[in-house]
């Protein structure tokens, strides 16, 4: 089968495209023909270095974990899934990642793929979809009534994290440049802050819960923000705790743990049509394809999911 490698850690240059022998089903596995893959900044990360302590994993390794395809082959201990099924995941984080024609998923990982949903969009979803779920509700237990700020709600974690706390019933902030200010109100958001003509941190008091997607200077503002006994989600980096602790925040760095379950209750608002898929740009499965893909990523600027089609 095909599929983007890397043999050793650096930039660009080292994904390479070869011809890699198809994965077999493990007892509790299943084999997925891929349509569709999508980037996100783990992948870059892990494939620059920067993860080698955390994922130390063996070359050649294969990035990207999101997963959207046809079950192809079933493993022994599998019976809810079938080969034919359309599905969809974030398969666990190993070595052999998803920039490839198949890919093995763990069965409990998986959810069904609804009827009108593509293959494009399901697989913008896992990584970021769960990632945004797992920031508001397990960690920040969003609930109706709840004033929430969302960080670059224009980005793939940020235009889930947006929809998800509307469909709860929250009071959604975002910020955003001034060429995205009207896609995100068209989203739900009801006030998005244009950083570049404005600083959030003046306008915004007394809210319940933070999703930083930044670090730095707008993680430590985002304090200001927060109410005491507020509570603060990272997916960058820790947050200050004795700034946390003068105010009564709960903060903590968001690790994504795919989960198969959360993954079918997301899906089944994709099939409610109460949250929707923002695709912003798309590139094949080529060594070139995934190298233009990774530089635009790093420039975190692209809008929305950044699709990477298969077959």
């Amino acid at each position: 089968m095909k599929a983007i490698v890397i043999d050793q850690y650096g930039g660009k240059d080292q994904l390479k495209e070869r011809d890699i022998p198809k994965p077999a089903p493990k007892e509790n596995q299943v084999i997925v023909k891929l349509h569709a893959t999508s980037i996100n900044p783990i992948d870059w990360k892990l494939r620059e270095g920067y993860l080698r302590g955390m994922l130390p994993f063996e070359f050649p390794i294969i990035l990207g974990w999101d997963a959207a395809g046809i079950i192809d082959e079933v493993g022994s201990n599998v019976h809810i899934f079938k080969a034919g099924d359309r599905v969809f995941a974030r398969p666990e984080t190993t070595n052999k990642g998803t920039y490839a024609e198949y890919t093995a998923v763990d069965s409990h990982l998986l959810a069904k793929i609804p009827d009108h949903i593509s293959f494009e969009e399901a697989a913008c979803v896992p990584l970021t979809g769960l990632t945004a779920w797992q920031c508001l509700f397990d960690f920040g237990q969003v609930k109706q009534g709840d004033k929430v700020l969302i960080h670059a709600g224009s980005g793939g974690v940020g235009t889930f994290a947006i929809q998800f706390a509307k469909n709860a019933g929250a009071y959604v902030a975002t910020t955003a440049g001034t060429q995205n200010v009207e896609f995100l109100k068209s989203l739900g958001a009801d006030e998005v802050i244009d950083y570049k003509k404005a600083d959030f941190e003046t306008i915004l008091h007394d809210y319940d819960f933070v999703l930083d997607s930044l670090g730095g200077e707008i993680q430590e503002k985002s304090f200001s923000v927060l109410k005491n006994g507020g509570k603060m989600a990272s997916i960058v980096s820790e947050p200050d705790k004795d700034k946390a602790g003068a105010k009564n925040i709960k903060s903590g760095l968001v690790w994504l743990i795919p989960n198969g379950e959360q993954l079918g209750r997301i899906a089944e608002l994709l099939s409610q049509e109460k949250i929707k898929v923002i695709i912003g740009h798309r590139f094949p499965l080529t060594d070139e394809g995934i190298k233009e893909a990774h530089a635009l990523s790093e420039t975190h600027h692209a809008k929305g999911k950044i699709v990477i089609n298969i077959g």
